[in-house]
């Protein structure tokens, strides 16, 4: 069974669309987005496109700010600043990568904790590590866990094994496993006989970054396959995860597609995470 990412954001921006509706009626306005972008990136450009278009859909009001690759760090963070201190915006998201010469973890440091809508900002990780709330987490993992949560995968007592430790996905997912009560192994390019550790997993999430790196040997029958990667391949040229889809999926139970599985969550998430900051400030 293939778990599709794309039919269920339609249901949850859906759902998303008229409690918005709701919010706009009892506080005057809509939960307002400001994405920041630098440079000419294509890949940042299409994801940022891919964020107002659903911010659209949604019924978030949403901003770009497009930005020449050469804006200073200074003015950058004099950007973020107007804008954390403007009532009428709830989430701030720059988009990554930056270029070389602007740091990137001071940006992410520099958005207020509350209009972190990415979860990247450090009270936001502590406060996930350390299971107070509220706390925006990051979209992408949370994002597979709706996934695995509506195509009715029980988490409880079960081995998960994630590969990739980056802040962005791989420590994240695998505390928000660990949360549901999952067994969790974290492997990375350091791991020995990493193909023997992944067929134990009943739960394989795959964040690594490398095209069609899992293959069948690495999968055990019944195993829920979660790829999270969007590659390239270099045979094609098309659209591939980090898992051979192909070779993969009939000995998987369930596993995610590349494109249309992790991705269109993420953007979901992203949403979600939106209209909680903007209900979050409006209670404050």
């Amino acid at each position: 069974m293939i778990i599709s990412g794309k039919e269920l954001s339609v249901k949850l921006k859906r759902e998303m669309a008229a409690k918005v509706a709701q919010l706009k009626q009892k506080y005057g306005r809509a939960p307002h987005l400001v994405v920041i972008l630098v440079g000419d990136d294509p890949g940042s450009q299409s994801y940022v496109r891919g964020k107002a278009k659903a911010s659209e859909e949604v019924g978030i009001t949403n901003t770009t700010i497009y930005k020449d690759a050469g804006i200073s760090q200074e003015e950058l963070l004099g950007i973020i600043g107007t804008l954390n201190a403007d009532p009428e915006v709830d989430g701030i998201l720059v988009q990554l990568p930056l270029p070389e010469h602007i740091d990137e973890p001071t940006i992410i440091n520099a958005i207020a904790k509350e209009k972190d809508v990415d979860g990247f900002h450090p009270l936001n990780v502590a406060a996930l590590w350390m299971k107070t709330r509220p706390c925006t987490v990051a979209c992408t993992p949370q994002g597979i866990i709706r996934l695995l949560d509506e195509a009715g995968v029980e988490l409880k007592g079960k081995r998960a094994v994630v590969i990739g430790r980056s802040q962005i996905v791989g420590l994240p997912v695998a505390k928000l496993l660990l949360d549901r009560n999952a067994t969790v192994t974290i492997c990375h390019s350091r791991t020995r006989d990493l193909p023997a550790v992944t067929r134990g997993a009943e739960i394989l999430v795959v964040a690594i970054g490398r095209p069609k790196f899992v293959t069948a040997d690495m999968v055990s029958p019944g195993t829920v396959v979660i790829d999270v990667g969007v590659n390239r391949d270099p045979e094609t040229g098309k659209l591939c995860g980090d898992v051979d889809f192909e070779a993969v999926e009939p000995i998987a139970s369930l596993i995610t597609p590349v494109p249309g599985g992790v991705g269109p969550m993420t953007i979901t998430c992203l949403m979600e995470n939106t209209i909680e900051c903007f209900i979050r400030s409006m209670e404050r």
